[in-house]
């Protein structure tokens, strides 16, 4: 596991810029998963535009105007904060006994480095707008494509989709909450997917309506660009191990570096009693020993063992047992028990979908169906794995479901309604 591009450059090439320690994995998949939606979205949304499907908007801008004060101050906070945290963060980089999680979101900061790029972004804008000053600013009528309007959503989609994904989780782990809210709502780990993708929807919804763009053409673009988005972010959650991970695979035991081998009977009983502590007090709380649930499955022959059993050494959340021989205060946990690998099977399938709506992208001719096929796969794809994945049950209800599975099912019929309600609307307009 590499919890951070430090450690990642530190096993391969020996050693690394100590700046890197701030780079969190998860984070950094994070953002090439918002750079792929980015990149399939706009190709799709100029698809739609070639075909005559989506159309420009006309605006009214202003030109040859100077910086306002409002633009020069806002750059200014922009740059601010940037360098009282971020270019902080980086120069002191070198001091190991920083954790770089406490430290951005703590209080702590460069002042000298947060006023040297406020100035600095500051004064960029001042001279951006100075060079294109006209003696006489001009209202100009400008036409805006869907597809020039990509980088708006995608900040729409980060702002939106972390505070949802973090709004879900913390819901569907209320006591964790309850019992520490600061450090639930700043932790790097814990987001629900689900929970971004609802709330970024909405918000995506509310702009597309505002800027008069067609809400199913924008679905169906929307559809490929999000399922790999899923699959590069789950590679995060894979090489960080971010606790998405799977039951118990009991088909296999660990020793004390990680290293897993065939189990005999008694192994997992073995495990579980001496590492009682973490499973009943952090992985399955509320659970007593013979509740926690695990399935036996030998890899075949003709795949590596931690396909199916992996112990997560190194994993960014400190979880499990203590590593033999691992140093330092942070990331030097494994799990005691093997466990199937989720965030892999995910990225695998989810990659394989993604193909699958690009070929469907060609065939389908229905406004709105595109998107249906992307809700009914997405939502089949999350409620099968949650069949062997760590996640909270809702006890009371029946059959005792996860926040997932009962979303995924929502998303299936959600999907299915929407492809024969985008049908008969195709069939009464043509």
């Amino acid at each position: 596991m590499y919890p951070n591009l430090y450690s990642f450059f530190v096993d391969v090439f020996g050693a690394a810029p100590a700046w890197t320690r701030y780079l969190n994995s998860f984070g950094f998949f994070v953002a090439l998963a918002f750079i792929a939606a980015a990149v399939v979205l706009t190709k799709g949304l100029q698809l739609k535009e070639k075909k005559g499907f989506l159309h420009p908007k006309e605006e009214k801008r202003m030109f040859g105007q100077p910086a306002t004060v409002s633009e020069l101050l806002l750059n200014g906070l922009l740059g601010f904060l940037m360098g009282y945290k971020i270019l902080g963060a980086f120069l002191q980089a070198g001091d190991s006994t920083v954790d770089p999680q406490s430290y951005i979101f703590s209080a702590e900061g460069n002042w000298g480095a947060g006023i040297l790029l406020a100035l600095l972004f500051a004064g960029l804008k001042w001279y951006e707008k100075n060079k294109d000053k006209a003696a006489k600013p001009e209202e100009r009528i400008v036409r805006v494509w869907p597809h020039e309007r990509v980088g708006d959503m995608t900040v729409l989609a980060a702002l939106f989709g972390f505070g949802g994904a973090k709004i879900f989780h913390n819901l569907e782990n209320w006591d964790e909450f309850v019992a520490d809210p600061i450090g639930s709502l700043i932790s790097f780990s814990g987001l629900t997917f689900y929970g971004g993708l609802i709330c970024a929807g909405i918000a995506i919804i509310v702009f597309a309506k505002r800027k008069g763009i067609s809400i199913r053409h924008l679905a169906d673009c929307f559809g490929p660009a999000l399922m790999i988005a899923y699959a590069v972010g789950r590679i995060g959650c894979q090489v960080a191990g971010d606790g998405d991970w799977g039951i118990l695979n009991s088909a296999y035991k660990a020793d004390s570096t990680g290293a897993v081998t065939l189990a005999v009977p008694g192994d997992l009983q073995t495990a579980l009693q001496k590492n009682q502590t973490y499973y009943l007090q952090q992985e399955f709380k509320g659970s007593t020993l013979a509740e926690i649930p695990h399935k036996s499955f030998k890899a075949p022959s003709f795949l590596p063992v931690w396909m199916v059993a992996y112990t997560y050494p190194h994993n960014v959340n400190s979880m499990g047992a203590r590593l033999a021989g691992c140093e330092g205060e942070e990331h030097c946990s494994y799990l005691p028990v093997p466990v199937f690998p989720t965030p892999f099977y995910e990225t695998v399938i989810c990659l394989i979908l993604f193909g699958v709506l690009l070929l469907a992208r060609k065939r389908i001719k229905v406004a709105g169906a595109l998107c249906s096929l992307y809700l009914v796969l997405n939502g089949a794809e999350r409620f099968f794995v949650e069949k062997i994945r760590v996640n909270t049950k809702y006890h009371d209800l029946p059959f005792q479901p996860t926040q997932a599975e009962l979303i995924s099912l929502g998303l299936i019929v959600a999907g299915i309604v929407l492809y024969f309600f985008c049908k008969k609307r195709a069939a009464a307009t043509a």
